[in-house]
C-alpha cells in the first residue's frame, strides 16, 4: 500500500438482518483515502453514507472484505484493540454535537483524554490548546446549554481534536446551523485540514458544505455513482 494512503476498503461488504429479512448495504466497495485528504460523501438517505462513516470509525465491521488504516488492518481487531485504536486516531464530529449536558465545555473536551495516559496537568493544557484553537477559551467553563448552536458545535470540534487523531469524521456537522454559522463551521474544518494537515471525511447532504471538501464522492444504493477527482 501507498505510503500517502490512510484508509484503504478492499471489496467491502456490509449486511443488516431484521427479522428476516436480509438488507446488503455494500456488495464489494473499494475506497481509498489519502493522508491529508478533506472528502465529502454525499447521496441519498439509505444509500449507506452513515454505515460507511461508521466503518470508517471502527463502530461496525463489514461483514466481507478487509479494512486497512495507515498500513495496518484494522477489521480484524477485537473489541478493546478497536476502543483503543479509535481513541488514538479518530475524532468524530455529529450533527446534534452529543454533548454532555451536566459538564462544562472543558469537561466535555477533555472525555477523549480519559483513555489515555496523559496527567491530569497534561490532560488540562491539551483542553486549553484545542479550545483556543476554536476560538472558545473564554467558554470553558460554560455548560452547553449557556452555549449557540454554533458555539457547541465548536467544542464538538475541539472534543474532536483534542487527542491529535488522524482522521476526522463528520456526520452532518452543519445540518443543525443557519448558513452564516454553518459557513463558519466549515472555514474550520477546512483550516485544520490545510494548516494542521487533518484528514477529514465529512458526510452532509448540502452541495454549499461539500464545496468545502478537495473532493466529493457521490454514494447510492451501496456504490459511487459519480467521482469528482478535482483535488
Amino acid at each position: 500500500m501507498s505510503d500517502d494512503i490512510l484508509f484503504d476498503l478492499k471489496s467491502v461488504g456490509k449486511g443488516f438482518t431484521r427479522g428476516k429479512e436480509s438488507i446488503q448495504i455494500f456488495d464489494g466497495l473499494n475506497m481509498q483515502i489519502k493522508q491529508g485528504d478533506f472528502l465529502a460523501i454525499m447521496g441519498p438517505s439509505g444509500s449507506g453514507k452513515t454505515t460507511l462513516l461508521n466503518m470508517l470509525g471502527g463502530v461496525d465491521q463489514p461483514t466481507s472484505g478487509e479494512v486497512w488504516f495507515d498500513g495496518s488492518r484494522v477489521d480484524t481487531l477485537s473489541e478493546g484493540q478497536l476502543a483503543n485504536w479509535r481513541a488514538n486516531n479518530i475524532g468524530f464530529i455529529f450533527q446534534f454535537y452529543n454533548l454532555m449536558p451536566m459538564l462544562t465545555a472543558a469537561r466535555n473536551v477533555e472525555l477523549p483524554l480519559l483513555l489515555t495516559n496523559l496527567s491530569k496537568k497534561e490532560r488540562k493544557q491539551s483542553v486549553a490548546t484545542a479550545l483556543e484553537l476554536v476560538g472558545l477559551a473564554d467558554r470553558a467553563g460554560h455548560m452547553p446549554n449557556q452555549m449557540s448552536g454554533g458555539q457547541q458545535q465548536r467544542v464538538a470540534i475541539a472534543r474532536a481534536i483534542v487527542a491529535d487523531p488522524k482522521l476526522m469524521l463528520c456526520d452532518e456537522p452543519t445540518g443543525d446551523l443557519d448558513r452564516h454559522t454553518a459557513d463558519e463551521i466549515l472555514e474550520m474544518l477546512q483550516l485544520l485540514n490545510e494548516k494542521f494537515g487533518k484528514t477529514i471525511v465529512m458526510v452532509t447532504h448540502d452541495p454549499a458544505a461539500a464545496k468545502y471538501a478537495k473532493r466529493t464522492l457521490h454514494l447510492d444504493k451501496g456504490e459511487f455513482v459519480e467521482k469528482d477527482l478535482a483535488a
